[in-house]
């Protein structure tokens, strides 16, 4: 798996990647990772990424000189191989599609994207490139979406100043899904694995002041243990996020044990399903 991140201020991204484990992933030569300054494509006189959007409004957008010159430097052409607008000056194709454009997956990072969850990560892992542009003031000219972007994606909904913050996150959640760079028997068990959030674990001391290491987790019986820990994962998602057990019932993601726990639980909460 390889980044490309495309910011004003890549080294917000370059300390996380740095002090992260995916710097080991990189040393080990499992991960690759490349940060582009989009600053460094803008050659007048004060170097500007940014001005007022057509039509009027609040701040400012990023332009598309510097951008496009940003993504030609990691070798991403314009999509469109001859660039014409139709009546309502919006481009039209009217070539076939660069083959340089169909090698990575492009992103931008947008509160109006797709909602970034666990399965979407999943998909993202799965890819050899993620290009991602972090926007910046309102965003970036629609022209640059149309011209080079494959997705939009957003981390959460809120509004975030920094695109940058955002391009970790989503480096964060695929980079430890990619092979060789984490234990798979760690990622197995995690939070939204199945449907579910994860367990509650304990560790040393076995006594802290009057709380206790549930006495089950000692007993050495692995079976009892895998039960008791199921029965936590249903009651804690149960309380926190509801949603995911109804997803998961109406989605068929659980197996014939977890459907009885689930039922069980409800059934004491006084909620049939």
């Amino acid at each position: 798996m390889k980044y490309t991140v495309l910011s004003l201020f890549p080294e917000i991204v370059d300390a996380f990647v740095k002090s992260s484990i995916m710097g080991k992933a990189i040393e080990r030569g499992i991960v690759e990772y490349q940060s582009v300054n989009i600053r460094d494509f803008a050659f007048d006189k004060h170097r500007t990424c940014d001005d007022a959007p057509y039509g009027g409004g609040a701040g400012m957008l990023m332009l598309v000189d510097p951008l496009s010159r940003a993504f030609e430097s990691v070798g991403i052409r314009n999509r469109f191989l001859e660039k014409e607008r139709d009546e309502s000056g919006q481009y039209v194709e009217t070539g076939e599609v660069s083959n340089d454009f169909k090698k990575s997956k492009k992103i931008y990072l947008t509160p109006s994207g797709r909602l970034l969850n666990q399965k979407l990560a999943t998909e993202l892992a799965q890819e050899d490139e993620l290009i991602l542009l972090c926007g910046r003031y309102e965003g970036v000219d629609q022209r640059i979406i149309d011209a080079y972007i494959d997705e939009e994606i957003s981390v959460g909904d809120y509004v975030l100043s920094s695109g940058e913050a955002a391009a970790i996150t989503v480096i964060d959640v695929t980079y430890r899904l990619v092979d060789r760079v984490i234990n798979p028997e760690s990622l197995v068990e995690e939070s939204f694995e199945g449907g579910l959030l994860e367990y509650p674990q304990w560790t040393r001391p076995e006594v802290y002041g009057k709380l206790v290491v549930p006495g089950i987790l000692l007993s050495g019986h692995h079976e009892n243990i895998r039960r008791w820990r199921l029965q936590k994962q249903v009651e804690k998602t149960l309380m926190v996020r509801p949603d995911l057990i109804r997803t998961g019932l109406e989605q068929g993601l659980f197996d014939v044990e977890t459907r009885k726990i689930i039922r069980g639980a409800l059934e004491g909460q006084g909620t049939t399903k």
